[in-house]
């Protein structure tokens, strides 16, 4: 069932269901609340009550936003968890990564801890050694050209790098992709979402006090090197605040791609996270 949340600017969609302590899962951008479909279950069924929201932009919630940086998403994440009630553990992918590493830092009362998966939570830089990875070089390329023609097309072809392999309804989820990006506002938001810059995550990393797990993907296309920069996010935070896990053969996706292996990882870490939170 599908709630929506007035905040200021527009409407988020969420669903939420299960009893326990509060996790909120928040996916990356021209995607939506669907990529943790295989996920979100097995939480549940492990005792978590578990929000899943649609990024603004995207899926369900309202199209147009004056703003779709990490920092106003960030807010969006607290609106929820205020509106469900905390502490939650804020699983965020992608975008959403440097999303929840902001929310943790602002409210500390509210987040108990954050997964980043694939984060992008610090500056970017491009080297000449970077290009000479076939993979990143590849990447790179095929999401220039998304943002420059607003395609979907391309956004497909930067997905097939993306996933080293696919979900079994792999063909059904291109196609209602295709199906979202085509409505109105919508490519416009992942351009939006695309353009921004995480140096708004990277001015929190060293603020964090919560615990932090960050899954990088060996696979993954959006870096040269997916470990090193996974260990540079964590680097970046107070000693001791995180832990860095990387996925063989992940790409961007492993909540999607691989999620025996994400939730692996994800539960234990919510175990120790959430322990001694009151069920809901």
């Amino acid at each position: 069932m599908t709630h929506q949340l007035s905040v200021d600017g527009g409407t988020l969609a969420y669903d939420v269901a299960g009893t326990g302590p509060l996790v909120v899962l928040a996916h990356g951008m021209g995607d939506s609340r669907a990529a943790y479909r295989f996920v979100a279950p097995r939480l549940v069924a492990a005792g978590y009550r578990v929000a899943s929201l649609d990024l603004r932009g995207c899926g369900e919630s309202s199209a147009d936003w004056p703003d779709y940086s990490r920092t106003a998403v960030a807010g969006d994440l607290l609106a929820l968890v205020r509106h469900l009630g905390g502490p939650a553990v804020l699983v965020g992918h992608s975008l959403a990564g440097g999303a929840v590493t902001i929310a943790a830092a602002q409210a500390p009362d509210l987040v108990a801890g954050v997964v980043e998966l694939a984060p992008f939570t610090r500056r970017q830089t491009t080297s000449l050694r970077d290009l000479r990875v076939a993979r990143y070089r590849r990447g790179m390329t095929r999401l220039a050209l998304t943002a420059a023609l607003g395609s979907v097309t391309w956004w497909h072809r930067y997905l097939d790098l993306a996933y080293p392999t696919r979900p079994a309804d792999w063909a059904e989820q291109l196609r209602g992709n295709a199906d979202e990006l085509r409505r109105p506002g919508r490519m416009r938001a992942l351009r939006r979402m695309g353009s921004s810059s995480p140096a708004d995550a990277g001015e929190h990393l060293g603020r964090l006090t919560r615990p932090a797990l960050v899954v990088a993907g060996t696979l993954d296309p959006d870096w040269a090197d997916p470990r090193a920069e996974a260990e540079a996010v964590v680097a970046a935070m107070p000693d001791g605040i995180g832990q860095v896990a990387v996925i063989e053969g992940a790409g961007h996706y492993p909540h999607t791609q691989l999620p025996d292996e994400t939730l692996a990882l994800l539960l234990p870490f919510l175990a120790s996270t959430l322990a001694g939170q009151p069920r809901a």
